[in-house]
Order: structure tokens, then sequence, then C-alpha cells
């Protein structure tokens, strides 16, 4: 082949072009000197000729002026080659910077928009050089990511609810069985659309007798806060309707068609609040339907940060666990609804005494209100509502619920309630809310069931967050249930909307056992039809035996110190207290 010869090219060391000797014929050597080399092969990235789409953030940098070129942004940057740092030094001076922003003036709305990485000169057609192959697919990859990344703040910026823990496998309140035959499955979503309108209930019957609230307790502060105290002689009862004689009593007298108790209407009300998983037996006998919880069922005991976006430990040993959370949230909320009170033997006595107390027991604070409400023509719903204590204002007497909210470990919350409860009351309580969105809503439904005319909240914390045995009450705040309902956005219509939903459900059943179980992992409901002897041989779980005495949370059989005990003696520390009777 024949070969292709450049020759030799002329060095002008004071300019362009040719050197005078060589315009004058002047012998030149035929290797140039003094000329800095860099190696250069196809892998190696020497730069690019004019880069269109990098942000050139040192547009605003002393010295430079728009419309000139950098020398760092040159075709050939060997900035990372010692042998230019010399003539880089030397020429500098004499390179601007190109301007690469839009002009103003030449902004026209109709112009088709251009991706960046292929930007056209409004007054000349050329288009710039592109890109190697390479650098084409990651600059793609990071469109793709930034356009994912786009999509799912859209996404979650047109959410109002708070996102569900999705992280978090929450188990099945219930074990659905093989047998079992799924009739239905409600989604939460439709849940939100109905609303029905009830008439203002009349009381059938007010069992048991109350206790006067101590307003001492309203003037509590986080530096003046107060130990909570344990009530191991007072019994409190956790009856499912069947099992409730006066409910048997108001059934057999053909007063109502469905029977139920606050604790469960108040669990249907809120159902697309929840999270965790819980489950309703619904019996048909006859025309009537009782609507009842498990034995051994945790209805009765409190969810503690079901909604919060920070997933608990899921480890039983564990005392920040959602089921040790959930038992001593159980124990504060008992302990204290009987430590508020007035404690001189004062009380008032209602109609009936305690149906499920014996003769000479003492028992909590609390008074059975039976109440009935009107669904249609032909069908009457009668709930047992439980308040827990009673004030005398201007002549009238008025009834209170009392609930506590607990704090265990400020850094779940964000929110140090002995730093804010003072001067951000609200702030804490909207922490709360998001929280506990389901128990505070749960609470404020009994309320309104109940017809208390005011619903304490007391904020009890513990005196180290790693001790869950010793508590202390930091503050008491109390609300109208109907003005809170309406601050936490509860809806009275829609509430009666799903029972009455669940109740024409339920009565198109024919006559058996069906169980009411809300899905572990999913917004929805589902109904299933169980077997008639279905839960009869069911025990209460491990850490609330039926059976034993009260032991006090703090000290042990022989009044020791409670901080000394281990961990595997804690299940068996809280007794019936938070058990069903």
């Amino acid at each position: 082949m024949v070969g292709f010869e450049v020759g030799a090219v002329p060095f002008n060391p004071d300019g362009w072009g040719p050197p005078d000797s060589a315009a004058a014929g002047l012998t030149l050597p035929n290797q140039p000197s003094n000329v800095p080399f860099a190696a250069f092969s196809r892998s190696d990235k020497i730069g690019r000729i004019a880069d269109w789409t990098r942000n050139m953030s040192n547009q605003a940098r002393p010295g430079s002026r728009q419309g000139g070129f950098h020398q760092s942004d040159s075709a050939f940057d060997f900035s990372g080659d010692d042998s230019f740092a010399t003539l880089a030094a030397d020429e500098d001076s004499s390179f601007r910077l190109v301007d690469t922003s839009a002009k103003s003036h030449h902004h026209n709305p109709n112009r088709p928009k251009f991706n960046h990485r292929w930007r056209f000169n409004q007054h000349n057609a050329r288009s710039q050089l592109p890109q190697r192959r390479d650098e084409e697919v990651e600059a793609k990859k990071r469109e793709a990511e930034k356009e994912r990344a786009r999509r799912d703040r859209m996404y979650n910026n047109r959410s109002q609810m708070p996102q569900r823990r999705e992280s978090s496998v929450f188990k099945s309140s219930v074990d659905i069985q093989p047998e079992w035959n799924m009739l239905d499955q409600i989604p939460f979503s439709t849940f939100s659309k109905l609303s029905f309108s009830v008439p203002e209930p009349e009381d059938m019957l007010i069992c048991g007798g109350l206790e006067f609230y101590d307003r001492s307790y309203d003037r509590i502060t986080p530096k003046n806060c107060r130990p909570l105290e344990r009530f191991k002689s007072r019994n409190f009862f956790k009856v499912t309707t069947t099992d409730d004689p006066v409910i048997r009593r108001l059934a057999n007298e053909d007063k109502a068609t469905v029977f139920a108790t606050d604790a469960i209407l108040s669990t249907l009300m809120c159902a697309p609040r929840s999270v965790y998983s819980w489950d309703i037996v619904v019996q048909r006998v006859g025309n009537k339907l009782f609507l009842d919880k498990r034995d051994g069922s945790q209805l009765d005991l409190l969810a503690v940060h079901e909604t919060s976006q920070e997933p608990l430990p899921d480890v039983k040993d564990d005392i920040n666990s959602i089921h040790s959370l959930s038992v001593e949230a159980a124990y504060i909320n008992q302990n204290f609804s009987q430590q508020v009170l007035v404690r001189d033997g004062n009380k008032v006595e209602f109609e009936e005494p305690n149906p499920f107390a014996s003769e000479g027991e003492e028992v909590a604070s609390v008074a059975y209100r039976y109440r009935r409400w009107k669904l249609d023509n032909e069908m009457y719903l009668v709930s047992r509502c439980e308040v827990q204590s009673v004030i005398d204002m201007n002549n009238q007497r008025s009834f209170l619920t009392q609930n506590a909210l607990n704090e265990f470990d400020p850094k779940y919350s964000g929110v140090d309630w002995r730093q804010k409860l003072e001067t951000q009351r609200g702030a804490v309580l909207a922490t709360e809310l998001k929280n506990n969105a389901n128990k505070l809503a749960k609470w404020t439904c009994q309320a309104l069931l109940a017809g208390a005319d005011t619903m304490k909240l007391g904020y009890v914390s513990r005196v180290h967050p790693r001790d869950h045995f010793n508590h202390v009450i930091l503050a008491v705040v109390g609300y109208k249930p109907k003005d809170f309902a309406t601050q936490i956005n509860l809806n009275t219509s829609n509430m009666w909307g799903i029972v009455k939903s669940i109740v024409d459900l339920c009565m198109k059943l024919k006559e058996g056992k069906y169980v009411l179980v809300k899905d572990p992992s999913k917004p929805q409901v589902r109904i299933y039809d169980v077997p008639q002897d279905a839960f009869d041989n069911d025990y209460v779980e491990e850490p609330l035996p039926e059976d034993e005495q009260v032991q006090p949370l703090g000290e042990d059989e022989n009044g020791a110190d409670a901080n000394a005990a281990t961990n595997d003696v804690e299940d068996k520390e809280i007794s019936n207290e938070a058990a069903t009777a």
C-alpha cells in the first residue's frame, strides 16, 4: 500500500500561521520541539468540543464575561495532565466563558421544547456534536431515575391519608381455617361514601356506680406531675355481648333486633382508620343479630402507634413491641381512669348494681348505659356503653369518659412530652392524632355512643424510656366529644352508615355464626361462614391469664422493685385488668 506522508509542519512560537522564517524560505527542523504531548486512546475521555448539557456553575465567577469561552470547557481539557499546566496558566486570561443560558428576549412560547441533550442554536440550524454512546446510556438512566422520582413525589402528594407501612407484615387476629367459606369482602374505600342518620337514642337502663372526677388533675403540668397509682383490688369487666345478662334480658323482651357493645360498634365505625387486624363474631339467632368478640380477642387491648410511619419492633420480648405496648397501654388506661377520681366513698348509685360483680366485690368506678337506637321502622339496635365518672355542674349531672395516651419513647414519636406539653400542646396532640388515629377515633366514638358530656384525655409517660413498670401523669385535658369529633374529621353520619351497611349485610344471611375479619395487609374486611362450635374452645392467650390475681406493675410478690425483675416474668404481672372477665 502506498503510504501517506503529512510532511513537516512548521511551528510558529509567536502566533498563528507560518513563521516569518518559513515564509522567507528558512530551513526548519523536521521534528517540532517543546510541544507537550498527552497519551490518547479510545478509552480515554479527553473532553468534548462543546458540551451543551452541562450546567455552567462558574458563569458568575469574578472575571468571567458572557460570550467568551473558558479553557476548562474546551474540547481538549487536559486538566489532569501536568504537561499543560504552564500553557494553561499563561493563556487562561485570554479565554472567556461561553454563555449557555437562554436569552429571555429570544424566548418563543410556541417553539417546541427539545431535550437538553440536543439543544439547537436559534440563529443557526447546526446541531452540536452528539455525546459518546456510553455517556448517552448513562444520561438516559439518570433521566429515567429523575422521572421516576418525580412521579413518586406526585403520587405521595396526592395522598391525604398517611402512607401505610408496607414493609411491615402484620398477622391476622384470628387463624383463618381452610374449611371456612368466605362470603364477601368489602374494601374500606366503599365505607367512606356511606351515610346514615339516626335519631337521638333512649336509655333503656343504667347499671353500676360512679365516683366523682377530681378536678385537681386538670391543673397537672409536666413540672408538677403525679405518679400513676396501681389499683390491684379493683376489678374491671370486659364482657362480650351474649354473656351480658342485661342484654340477654332485653333480647328476651324483644326490645331490639341488633345487640352489641360500644367497643364493638366503635371498631366498626372507625374501621377505615385501622391498620392492625381485628375480628368480630356475628351470630344470627332467629330474627336477631348479636355482635360479639372472641375469647382472647385483641379488642380489649389498646393499639399503640398503629398508624405511625415508624414501625415498631415485632419481637415479643421487646418492651416496645406491638403486643407489649398494647398490654402496657391497657394497664395504664384502666389505672388512670380510677386515679383521677375523688376517692372519699361518695358514689352515685344507679337503678341496678354492676351486673358482672359478685356481692361485696370491689369494682372500678363505671356505669353501664344500655341505649337503644332506631335503625329503621322495624329494626332497633341496643348497645352497652360505658362512662367512668360524674361531675355536678350548675346542679346538673354530667358524665365523663377517661382515657390515657401513653408515651414510651420520645425517639419514636419525635416529640418529647415533658418539653412540649406546656408550650406546644397542639403539636403533641397532632402527633398523637397521626400515630394513633384509630385509637383516638374509637375513644371519641365510645364517648358519643355513651352520651358523655366530656371526654378526659390523660398524657401518661414512662419514668424512664426503658422502665415500662413506672409511669407519671403529665397532664389531663378535657374535650367535648362532638367538638373533638369535628376536630379529628370523624363524621357521625358516616359512622352509622358503616354500621347500618354491615347490619343489613348480616341480616340477609341465614341463621348461623360468622366472623368479620379485617385483612392484616389490605384495607378491607372479609366475612366468613364458620361452624357453630367455632371459637368455643378458645382460651385467653399468654400474657392475659383469667384466673390470676392482680399483680401490681413495679413490684413482685415480695414487694421488690420491678426494675430488678427479669423480663420473663413480665407477662405474669399484668392480670385480668386487661383480660376478658
